[in-house]
């Protein structure tokens, strides 16, 4: 009997062990998709403490002693909580073991050796991918996501090959830039250092690797894939991408419709679906009484779960507010990140009383309650690669209010799932939360658009398959 494709995720967070974003919802949800189909997925990612203290009797299965600037390293095989996936964990405290997130410590500030604690978790991929693994298990292919991986493909092309790889742009703002003189002491050869190569812009960019070396590269929405092949979406990679648009594809990331489902949904005081619907007012009533907010049944709220940055466009949000609130509706923000955002958001709640919640954090039952309490669903980004909150939003019946960019123009449908709105500004989002306050005053046409919400699937299903047919093409050629 044939053996299933087998694909090696490298990633630097996964679902449920450790998350700061979107890349570990896809980290985590993917690859029991795939296995769902027929392909063998396991995963490569970090032992930071969440990860060993959230997997249950990992063991030894390889260890490396001889990688260049780095001390021993263990490699632990254990079962991910959740969907029983084989998850490979790389065991080595002194860049993992850290009382701070993956990325940064407890103030915020980056580690300062990112590069040698990114690029180990690289090295390792290529390893294990490559004809010299440790392990009885040959990956058929190498699936690399974001920069935190973008040097594995270098070290698979520099290192005697091996599987075919694919590198996934999760969010192409964020590429790993570290100066020249890294190249060399992180076990590149000094050639690599050029144009065609890792060099970007006179730095050293393991995103830039990863694009560069990659037998193939896809983004998480079609539309994402055509904006950075241009200026500005491209950010400085748009010539590169725009010149491997043959080996570029854009998948949408799916959702995953067993914890994101308001019928069976823990985490809510009472269940609802798109045929019994009524469930949703009780969870409404609910999240006013939690957060402290008026107990109107026919005020509008507007729900807001997002990382505060530049990007996702809140700064436009709060100059909308004020209307939001004279006009009846409400507001509930669940975020973090910028301390301005974060103090302008609080200053908002504090001065709106009983109208405004602003929750700075992050808590994943209340993000839950948000989404199924909240009539429209704020996601004004700049950009978005593909964005989840909206499929979740459309799902729990709360209509997004999205830009016209990247994986939110590909998933909201103007006019019958949410709205959608084309000038990047205060003035466009206005106009778009002003057709939301029109459509609330109409019941009737307010449930027909609600139930089209909830009607969409999202699922990870026709995501996985797209990535078969990719995996099988390049496991065909290799």
């Amino acid at each position: 009997m044939k053996r299933p494709l087998s694909i090696l995720f490298a990633s630097s967070e996964a679902r449920p062990l450790v998350k700061t974003g979107g890349l570990a919802d896809v980290s985590g949800a993917l690859p029991p998709a795939l296995r769902d189909i027929g392909l063998d997925c396991r995963l490569l990612v970090p032992g930071y403490r969440s990860v060993l203290s959230g997997v249950a009797n990992p063991r030894e299965v390889a260890r490396f002693s001889q990688l260049p600037g780095y001390g021993e390293v263990r490699l632990l095989e254990a079962a991910m909580p959740d969907s029983g996936i084989t998850v490979y964990v790389l065991d080595y405290p002194w860049h993992y073991l850290r009382e701070g997130g993956p990325y940064q410590d407890a103030t915020g500030k980056d580690y300062p050796d990112s590069a040698w604690r990114f690029a180990l978790l690289s090295r390792v991929a290529a390893l294990l991918a490559g004809p010299n693994s440790p392990l009885d298990w040959p990956p058929d292919i190498l699936h690399c996501h974001d920069w935190q991986t973008g040097l594995a493909p270098a070290y698979l092309r520099f290192n005697g090959g091996g599987a075919p790889s694919v590198m996934t742009i999760h969010n192409l703002a964020y590429q790993g830039i570290f100066p020249p003189d890294m190249v060399e002491p992180l076990g590149l050869p000094a050639s690599s250092f050029s144009v065609e190569g890792v060099e970007y812009y006179g730095n050293f960019s393991f995103l830039k690797a990863g694009l560069f070396y990659a037998d193939w590269i896809t983004t998480v929405s079609p539309s994402y894939a055509l904006e950075i092949q241009q200026d500005p979406m491209g950010m400085g990679m748009q010539g590169l991408l725009a010149q491997r648009n043959g080996q570029l594809t854009g998948i949408l990331n799916g959702i995953d419709t067993a914890d994101w489902n308001p019928s069976s949904d823990l985490h809510l005081p009472c269940e609802f679906s798109q045929k019994a619907p009524s469930g949703k007012k009780r969870c409404k009533q609910a999240l006013q009484k939690e957060l402290g907010l008026e107990p109107l049944a026919d005020a509008p709220l507007f729900g807001i779960i997002s990382r505060l940055t530049h990007q996702k466009g809140l700064d436009w949000t709060l100059l909308n507010a004020r209307q939001i609130v004279e006009q009846g509706g409400q507001i509930v923000l669940l975020g973090t990140g910028d301390p301005a955002l974060e103090t302008a958001f609080r200053d908002l709640a504090a001065s709106q009383p009983g109208k405004v919640a602003a929750v700075i954090g992050y808590d994943e039952g209340l993000s839950h309650r948000i989404e199924a309490a909240s009539d429209f669903f704020l996601m004004p980004s700049r950009f978005e690669p593909c964005g989840l909150n909206q499929m979740y939003s459309q799902r729990y019946g709360a209509l997004p209010i999205v830009h016209a960019t990247g994986g939110l123009k590909d998933t909201v449908q103007d006019g019958e799932t949410g709205f959608v709105f084309t000038e990047p500004s205060p003035f466009g989002l206005g106009q778009a939360i002003q057709r939301a306050f029109a459509l609330y005053a109409d019941k009737k046409a307010m449930r027909r658009m609600i139930s089209a919400a909830m009607a969409k699937d999202y699922s990870w299903e026709g995501s996985a398959q797209a990535y078969r047919a990719l995996y099988e093409i390049l496991a065909a050629g290799r």
